[in-house]
């Protein structure tokens, strides 16, 4: 079962499908199920669709990264036992350590403060129906004002000239709306309907609740940025990270950190908050020595981590970061050019990894609905990355091979 998983796991991100298309392939595809494990081939669909959100669960982050690390890190280069001496000499630094991080936007709608409050209005009118259902003949349903608020809304959304103060205006009175439902569903609370509402509903309520607190504090302090801040009701865990690029100066999801050694892409820090990468530098350059049993030779960055203390680090280690020196600069610096051109040449393969999972490994919008299972997409699209990575290079030595031995055997 867990080659059927993996193997599942693996397809749907390698061709990009959703869970029903994966499943749908599976079963009519022999060469899909015996890359599943399954021995026989059979038209009969293996799993439900559904197991397939489950085995995004099982197999979560952690084990994700674990089985990358096994597959194409290799063994420390030193072992070093415990009864050593801390004078024994040291191996060379070695090697070239690539580090960048990029934002894989979730897949929702882009969040405006009017729409989310629409959408929390009409989610908790649906939680009053619900729970009102239950109790009917003994107590009145509260007034709704279901087309009047829907109306209001529309006149602001449709509106082809809306200032800030009509924007504020319509959000403030999306938000009283919301006030009275939330007021009668804590009435139909105590009153012993909380358990009519599903699971889905309980957690989506504690999100609105947030959600008011934020807009209602934005508009008491006349200011647009709160901490924490919620841009999606569906899912609550997603933030706004600021990434200042032409495109999208603001992407929402998370901010993930990556590593590449020797061609291959490695997680090292994934977050739904806005971080700044240039402190994961030296834990990574710390995990590298303890891999490989050596420092890199050279790190190749953007100048978001070359700030003081990280130089500091590196020159005490003997390890060359690339960038322009701090100071002044020299007035014969040609040197320095043609290495600062080379090293953007290396650090060119951090870009075009994040490339290319965002155009074909579905890192440009991740459709997972579920925290854990969208960090397990995202690992998920590296590790197949490298995956593709492998089969590549053994594809061209297999080849090279058999060129060899043709030319010879005439």
């Amino acid at each position: 079962m867990i080659r059927t998983a993996l193997g599942a796991l693996i397809i749907k991100q390698e061709e990009g499908f959703s869970d029903d298309a994966t499943l749908q392939h599976i079963q009519e595809n022999p060469y899909m199920q015996y890359f599943c494990g399954i021995k026989e081939f059979s038209l009969e669909m293996p799993f439900v669709p559904s197991l397939m959100v489950e085995f995004r669960k099982r197999f979560n982050e952690e084990i994700i990264r674990e089985i990358n690390d096994m597959m194409f890190k290799p063994e420390p280069l030193e072992k070093k036992d415990k009864n050593d001496d801390d004078d024994t000499p040291k191996p060379p630094n070695s090697g070239t350590l690539i580090l960048d991080a990029t934002c894989t936007p979730s897949d929702i709608t882009y969040p405006q403060d009017i729409i989310l409050c629409n959408e929390a209005r009409e989610k908790t009118e649906q939680m009053v129906d619900v729970m009102h259902k239950g109790n009917v003949g003994k107590f009145e349903k509260p007034r709704l004002d279901k087309q009047k608020a829907r109306r209001e809304y529309l006149k602001t959304a449709k509106g082809k000239n809306r200032s800030k103060k009509v924007i504020r205006k319509a959000i403030k009175r999306q938000l009283s709306f919301i006030r009275r439902n939330l007021g009668y569903i804590k009435t139909l609370i105590v009153q012993g309907n909380y358990d009519l509402l599903s699971m889905k509903q309980k957690a989506e309520l504690e999100t609105i609740e947030k959600l008011y607190e934020q807009q209602k504090h934005m508009i008491d302090k006349r200011t647009n940025s709160v901490d924490n801040r919620i841009v999606s009701i569906s899912q609550p865990y997603v933030r706004p990270i600021v990434r200042g690029k032409t495109t999208a100066k603001v992407e929402f999801g998370a901010k993930v950190a990556i590593s590449i050694i020797g061609g291959y892409s490695f997680v090292d820090h994934l977050s739904w908050d806005a971080y700044n990468e240039s402190e994961d530098l030296i834990a990574v350059i710390e995990k590298y020595r303890k891999t490989y049993g050596c420092f890199p030779e050279a790190v190749m960055v953007d100048k978001l981590y070359r700030n003081q203390k990280n130089i500091a680090f590196c020159t005490s280690k003997g390890i060359r970061i690339s960038g322009p020196k701090l100071g002044r600069p020299k007035k014969d610096n040609t040197v320095d050019k043609v290495q600062e051109y080379k090293d953007s040449g290396i650090r060119n393969a951090v870009e075009g990894k994040f490339g290319e999972g965002k155009t074909a490994y579905g890192l440009n919008r991740i459709k997972a609905k579920l925290k854990e299972t969208s960090e397990t997409v995202i690992n998920l699209a590296f590790w197949v990355m490298n995956i593709n990575k492998r089969l590549r290079f053994l594809l061209h030595f297999f080849l090279c091979k058999l060129w060899f031995l043709k030319k010879w055997a005439f």
